[in-house]
């Protein structure tokens, strides 16, 4: 039987660094959350994303987890100002060109009802004249603050961002700041053919 390592989920909450060591900043790293020895992330998420980061102490899963051609599909909650209409999620959905990268094709759509979410500390910017909107976005990669560029490029800034699936694998009901470690089943579910969208 193959036996395997540490595979951790996080639920990372907002202000906190993707990594161990300070960069200087004011937000907090990962050091504060008790994590077992050896550790270090797949991936990352910006110190303002919260949600769904995964930990591991094995070799060779991050290549493994973030390469495109892999397939493993990333969803995202994102509140966003003002409310899309059907070709700004087009848009997102058959790629933009940003900072000369043309996005691949991903999934976008409405959140209806949004999602029950505790409200977020400190809170979004708030503004009675501009209305909110949840959608949610699913991509097969991650460049670089990708989520919020892509939904600038479109007219709707993001207010907050949350990753809640990676693979087939959901955050479901972990609560900010807590981990666990994930059972053979749910490491399948991260590492199988892609996702199983919720669209």
């Amino acid at each position: 039987m193959e036996a395997f390592l540490s595979l951790i989920a996080l639920h990372k909450p907002y202000g906190v660094l993707s990594q161990f060591t300070p960069d200087g900043s004011p937000n907090r790293t990962l050091a504060e959350f008790g994590l077992p020895l050896g550790v270090y992330p797949l991936g990352r998420l910006d110190a303002d994303s919260e949600g769904l980061l995964l930990l591991s102490d094995e070799p060779g899963l991050n290549h493994r987890l973030l390469d495109p051609e892999a397939g493993h599909r990333r969803t995202y909650w994102v509140q966003v100002e003002r409310v899309p209409e059907a070709g700004a999620l087009r848009a997102l959905e058959t790629g933009l060109l940003i900072q000369g990268h043309r996005t691949l094709p991903a999934k976008a759509w409405r959140l209806d009802p949004p999602p029950d979410m505790p409200a977020r500390q400190p809170p979004i910017r708030f503004r009675k004249s501009v209305p909110d909107c949840w959608i949610a976005i699913e991509l097969g990669e991650g460049k670089n603050r990708q989520v919020r560029r892509m939904t600038a490029a479109v007219g709707h800034p993001t207010l907050r961002l949350v990753r809640v699936r990676i693979g087939a694998f959901d955050l479901g009901a972990l609560p900010a700041g807590r981990w666990r470690e994930l059972t053979s089943d749910e490491r399948r579910q991260v590492f199988g053919q892609g996702a199983v969208s919720r669209r």
